[in-house]
């Protein structure tokens, strides 16, 4: 079994030096992300490879989740998307979903105590278990509006957002008394944002995997269409700031076109 070792104090100095690099560069000229969607994966490999349980994993990644939204508001991000439970997710082992929603209920607590945040759960909440919902709509409930906000992605599917967002949608009209063809003939991508989970807020300009996979999974499926990417090799727990700056600086290089 591969064991962590000891990292040797130059190489940590080299980091050290190689952030403030990447900070100088931040802060002269390089456009930050206003919003930041971030896939958060990799805990259970991560655990696995380590010799540690699936809930050491979870509970890194929480752990890394709050360190990581420290980063975002260094640089003054002002919204940041996190996918922490997929409907997928609450498929897995009992054990595992039990473990899953303490430690969430726990992630949230702690965002939602963190100055100058404010929480907001997007995902269909009428999936999650009843102790889950009731605990983090309380939660949500009592943060702060202002300053950064943090969706805080739960029971989500970027499918069932569409389908949810176009039955609301369907509803709203029919309740304003529009007939079918009517309704139809008006529809509009703007009509359909107004009733999604970010439903008032901008797209994500910069979306941020971990742990090496390059896809989505379903995550902002309707937001992310002009949204730019970044993968990066290391599982969520490992994730450092120097990545993280890595992503926000290759962003903020790129030339954005919006489909133009």
């Amino acid at each position: 079994m591969r064991k962590r070792t000891a990292v040797a104090r130059p190489v940590n100095l080299l980091y050290r030096l190689y952030e403030q690099r990447l900070k100088r560069e931040l802060d002269k000229s390089v456009p930050v992300p206003r919003h930041v969607g971030v896939i958060t994966d990799g805990n259970r490999r991560w655990a696995k490879e380590f010799g540690a349980t699936t809930a050491d994993g979870h509970r890194a990644g929480a752990a890394k989740i709050v360190e990581f939204l420290g980063w975002c508001f260094e640089i003054d991000v002002e919204i940041v998307t996190l996918y922490v439970l997929s409907k997928e997710n609450l498929a897995r082992s009992a054990e595992e979903v039990s473990i899953l929603i303490e430690i969430i209920s726990d992630l949230v607590e702690k965002i939602a105590a963190l100055d100058g945040v404010g929480v907001q759960l997007v995902g269909d909440l009428d999936i999650l278990p009843t102790d889950l919902r009731a605990r983090l709509e309380a939660v949500a409930m009592d943060t702060d509006e202002c300053g950064m906000r943090v969706n805080v992605a739960v029971g989500y599917g970027g499918r069932q957002e569409i389908v949810n967002a176009v039955k609301s949608l369907l509803r709203t009209r029919a309740d304003e008394g529009l007939e079918l063809e009517t309704i139809i003939s008006e529809l509009s991508p703007e009509q359909i944002g107004e009733h999604l989970y970010t439903k008032g807020q901008p797209d994500p300009d910069l979306i941020i995997r971990s742990s090496g996979e390059q896809r989505l999974s379903g995550f902002l499926m309707w937001q992310s269409a002009y949204s730019e990417f970044y993968f990066c090799e290391a599982y969520w727990p490992d994730f450092r700031r120097t990545d993280f700056l890595r992503a926000v600086r290759d962003y903020g290089l790129r030339q954005r076109r919006f489909g133009k």
